[in-house]
């Protein structure tokens, strides 16, 4: 049998970490995990100066521009599709994994790299449609009812990125980051994740369009794994971005698998989304 690899891809604020409690039990099963860091995330983060003094100069932390503002999704993909070039081999499997804003860097490397991937899964991922970005669908009805915009701290065309203080002073907005991304994880996990949180995510990722092919992209076998119970990107919008992709490839339609989770599976049930991943 080929031997799997996953290439598990952390979302906006998060880093390779966030994959811990869910690769031992991938491994376990005898395949090989990859969790890398994106540039200007995890141990690649670049913090404002005014992070340290925020709690005494909040205005100055929302006005700040952010070091991480001259990264594009082209910086931010290319990390990604390095690695599958890394990886592959003819005898291995890759099967790429995206939380969140990895999803359209998913897309990326689907158009870049399709013959060195055997699969595309979307982990409540933006899974956006051709030529577009994940901003076209912000005012969308199905995006009502997001949570995360309460806690943008600045303006993301003013600073370079989307700011979020995980690890916030004030525990009413700390309630509220909570809420929006892992309402069904344990108090005392969430604590620690939030500490690892960085707060700035690149708005290029949230405004460059991706352009996709049916032939490249959309030739690649794809998952949709969808968090029923996700408060930052809505089922609704989940539901929409499925719909769109299989009216661009009728012929290969997304299969769907459900966790009854927040926005972070990978703290609330890494055990099921483990065996979900190796259910594929």
């Amino acid at each position: 049998m080929n031997s799997k690899v996953f290439v598990l891809v952390h979302g906006g604020g998060h880093a390779g970490w966030c994959f811990g409690q869910v690769a031992p039990y991938l491994v376990r099963e005898g395949h090989a995990v990859v969790s890398p860091d994106l540039p200007g995330h995890g141990v690649n983060a670049r913090f404002p100066r005014s992070w340290w003094s925020r709690a005494q100069e909040p205005g100055k932390f929302a006005a700040e521009p952010s070091p991480t503002a001259e990264l594009t999704l082209t910086d931010l993909a290319a990390a990604v599709s390095a690695v599958v070039r890394q990886l592959a081999r003819p005898d291995r499997q890759v099967i790429l994994v995206g939380h969140s804003m990895a999803g359209v860097l998913l897309n990326w490397a689907g158009e870049a790299v399709p013959e060195l991937l055997s699969r595309l899964v979307y982990l409540s991922g933006w899974m956006t449609g051709p030529d577009k970005s994940f901003g076209d669908y912000q005012r969308a009805p199905e995006m009502a009812t997001t949570e995360i915009r309460p806690l943008i701290l600045a303006s993301p065309d003013e600073i370079g990125a989307v700011r979020i203080d995980f690890s916030s002073a004030d525990p009413a907005y700390r309630q509220r980051a909570k809420s929006a991304f892992a309402a069904d994880v344990d108090d005392d996990t969430w604590d620690a994740a939030a500490h690892l949180l960085t707060p700035d995510t690149p708005v290029a990722a949230f405004t460059e369009p991706v352009h996709l092919t049916a032939s490249r992209w959309g030739a690649i076998p794809r998952t949709y794994i969808s968090c029923t119970a996700d408060r930052a990107l809505p089922p609704a919008a989940q539901h929409r971005f499925i719909s769109e992709a299989d009216a661009f490839t009728p012929s290969n339609q997304t299969g769907v698998r459900e966790l009854p989770t927040s926005h972070s599976p990978f703290l609330s049930q890494p055990e099921q989304l483990a065996r979900t991943l190796v259910q594929l």
